[in-house]
C-alpha cells in the first residue's frame, strides 16, 4: 500500500524471499543516484548485489497524480518566510527535491536533508555533544519510515530514548501511515504522521509545532 493506495506489481517469478535488516541496506554509489535513478538501497548477499527499486517514483511516473501536489502549496497564498530549521530523513532523490521545493514554497527554507535515519540521528547527535540547546539549532524532524541504514520508526524511538533530543517534534510522512501501521508511530513517540502525498497536511503540522 502506498500514498493510501493498494497496489499491485506483477513479477514473472519469485525465487526466493530473504529476510534483511535496514542495516544491510547500504546506500546506492553515485552511479545509481539523481533525480531520475529508480534505485534507492543496495544489499550484498550471499555474493550477490541486490539493488532495492524506489517504487514511489515508479508511482509517481506512471500516475503523477498519486504524487506530491505542489498546488496545494500554492493555494495557501502569499506566506512569510521562516528561519526555523527542519531536519528530513528521506530516500527517494525525488522526493527529497519535491519536499524542498513545497518546502520553500510554504516558506521553510532553512531544511537539511538526510538519505536514511541514521544519518540524520549522527547529525543530531554531533549537535547535541556541543553542549548546545538542541532546540536551539534544528525545530522539527520529518522522516519517512522505510529508508536503508535506519528506518523512521527507529530514527523517532532513538531521538525519544537521547535526554538531549527527546523534546524535538518528530513527523513521520510516509506512503505507509495506514490504520494498522499508525500505532507503531504511536508506540515509538511520533508527534504525528501523515500519509504521502497529502502535503498540505504535512505543512499545517510544521504550522502547529514550530511556528
Amino acid at each position: 500500500e502506498f500514498n493510501q493506495l493498494k497496489v499491485v506489481f506483477h513479477v514473472h517469478d519469485v525465487t526466493r524471499i530473504h529476510r534483511i535488516s535496514w542495516k544491510q541496506i547500504e546506500k546506492p554509489s553515485q552511479m545509481y543516484q539523481g533525480l531520475e535513478a529508480q534505485i534507492i538501497g543496495v544489499v550484498k548477499l550471499e555474493g550477490q548485489m541486490i539493488l532495492l527499486l524506489d517504487f514511489e517514483k515508479i508511482i509517481a511516473d506512471i500516475n503523477p497524480d498519486l504524487g506530491i501536489n505542489t498546488q496545494k502549496i500554492k493555494n495557501l497564498g502569499n506566506r512569510e518566510r521562516s528561519q526555523k530549521k527542519i531536519i528530513v530523513a528521506e530516500d527517494s532523490p525525488l522526493l527529497r527535491k519535491l519536499l524542498q521545493d513545497t518546502l520553500a514554497e510554504a516558506g521553510y527554507v532553512s531544511v537539511e536533508f538526510f538519505e536514511n535515519g541514521e544519518d540524520a540521528l549522527h547529525y543530531l547527535q554531533s549537535i547535541a555533544d556541543t553542549g548546545k540547546d538542541i532546540a536551539d539549532e534544528v525545530q522539527l524532524v520529518i522522516t519517512d519510515i522505510e529508508m536503508p541504514q535506519m528506518d523512521g520508526h527507529h530514527l523517532t524511538k532513538r531521538i525519544r530514548e537521547d535526554d538531549k533530543l527527546k523534546k524535538l517534534p518528530v513527523i513521520i510522512f510516509s506512503s505507509l501511515i495506514t490504520d494498522d501501521l499508525r500505532h507503531k508511530g504511536e508506540k515509538v513517540g511520533a508527534t504525528a504522521q501523515v500519509s504521502k502525498p497529502e502535503i498540505g497536511e504535512l505543512v499545517n503540522m510544521i504550522d502547529a509545532h514550530i511556528l
